[in-house]
């Protein structure tokens, strides 16, 4: 097997800047001419969407979005290049929210994820993503055709079957959960059933280091990847294991939560992607989760972007004193003054009573100086603590909820 999946993941800087810079306009323009984004593109000239800084002048598109597109023109709300009829899959995620399918080459873009995990001709991919309604078990049976290995469509459940069926076909890798293989593995110890698994590309859950160390004691090496239903893969591990190589059929942005905003270099924020799929436009899809970009480039020779993975939910909406606060409100906060570099809402309990804790990085100004715009962005009154910049956590948060439910 070959190092690289294509001569793509290796490009030069300057190459993959020349590259974007033709892609991009053309995708911009193809999401303009569908009626889903209702006119959020209209002024917008796509030629001059040339990087991924530009992106910044466009607006975000959130999961919810796409509930209300789809409410009003099902089954993908226009937003999608082909009809229903023209795609191979239709599937249905939890809103419910419809994803398009499609099995032409790679066309969720896993194969460079099973590549890196050294997934290839002659390999027999035990996949025990869920195939039912849901996407992920298509979108790792197609990455498995893109590298050539055979499928044995196991799904979930079952246990037994799944150890048996491993041993009697020769199964030499794994795609599901990280924990799933456990249970498979520890099936077959007790059937006394020995097993060829020898790789595993795992996705959907957290990979604990404990576990990734159990499996490597049984000889597999266990890489993990980060895709969405709507978007498929977006980024993946290599050997390598230094974060997350961002997938080269997608653009990711990380912003502030709550707004279209790109933190510094560095910060953890929200993951916004834009995808070049041409059938399936999606431009700044917001995913919901937290990370951050990892500086240079990974020991592997890959040389795109990196980011450190999943670092929890950017959606922080919090209720206090009976009223939600959510990060867009903590972003207009900021926003209404130059002082501000950054604010932190914290939510905490004082005998019986919610009190809502507004913490301001600023190098000048009083408590009082800022009152007023936490009453008029939060609609609630608040304790205002000052602090000097760069005190707050790097952890991607604006509200920080530390009262027990238990």
């Amino acid at each position: 097997m070959t190092q690289y999946f294509d001569p793509l993941e290796t490009r030069s800087p300057e190459a993959r800047a020349e590259a974007l810079a033709r892609a991009l306009p053309e995708q911009i323009a193809r999401a303009q001419a569908l009626p889903g984004y209702g006119g959020s593109l209209d002024g917008v000239a796509a030629s001059q969407i040339t990087e991924i800084a530009d992106l910044a002048r466009l607006p975000v598109l959130r999961k919810s979005d796409l509930g209300r597109a789809q409410g009003a023109a099902a089954p993908f709300g226009g937003l999608t290049s082909l009809p229903a009829a023209g795609f191979a899959h239709i599937f249905q995620s939890p809103g419910p929210i419809y994803e398009p399918g499609g099995v032409g080459h790679d066309w969720w873009r896993m194969g460079r994820f099973l590549h890196a995990c050294g997934v290839g001709r002659g390999d027999i991919v035990q996949n025990c993503f869920g195939y039912h309604l849901t996407p992920a078990g298509m979108i790792f049976e197609n990455g498995a055709r893109a590298v050539g290995a055979a499928v044995l469509p196991a799904g979930t459940g079952q246990t037994e079957l799944q150890a048996r069926a491993a041993h009697d076909v020769g199964v030499t890798a794994y795609a599901g959960t990280p924990d799933y293989l456990k249970v498979i593995l520890d099936k077959a110890d007790e059937m006394g059933l020995p097993l060829r698994i020898t790789k595993a590309a795992v996705g959907g859950g957290a990979l604990f280091p404990s576990l990734r160390a159990e499996y490597a004691a049984r000889g597999i090496a266990c890489l993990q990847c980060y895709a969405t239903a709507d978007l498929g893969n977006i980024a993946y591990e290599s050997a390598a294991m230094e974060g997350m190589i961002v997938d080269e059929g997608v653009i990711v942005e990380i912003v502030t939560p709550g707004t279209g905003n790109p933190v510094a270099p560095g910060d953890v924020g929200e993951v916004v992607v834009t995808t070049l799929n041409p059938d399936y436009p999606l431009i700044r899809f917001a995913t919901g989760d937290l990370s951050a970009v990892m500086e240079g480039e990974s020991p592997c020779g890959r040389t795109n972007l990196r980011i450190k993975g999943w670092m929890g939910r950017a959606d922080q909406t919090t209720k206090i004193k009976g009223m939600f606060v959510r990060p867009e409100q903590v972003a207009a906060l900021v926003a209404r003054h130059d002082s501000i570099a950054r604010a932190r809402v914290i939510a905490s309990r004082e005998g019986e009573a919610d009190v809502m804790t507004v913490r301001i990085e600023t190098a000048g100004g009083e408590a009082e100086h800022f009152a007023g715009s936490v009453i008029e962005t939060l609609k609630l009154k608040g304790r205002i603590e000052i602090v000097p910049p760069g005190s707050l956590p790097n952890d991607g948060k604006v509200i920080e909820d530390l009262r027990s439910y238990e």
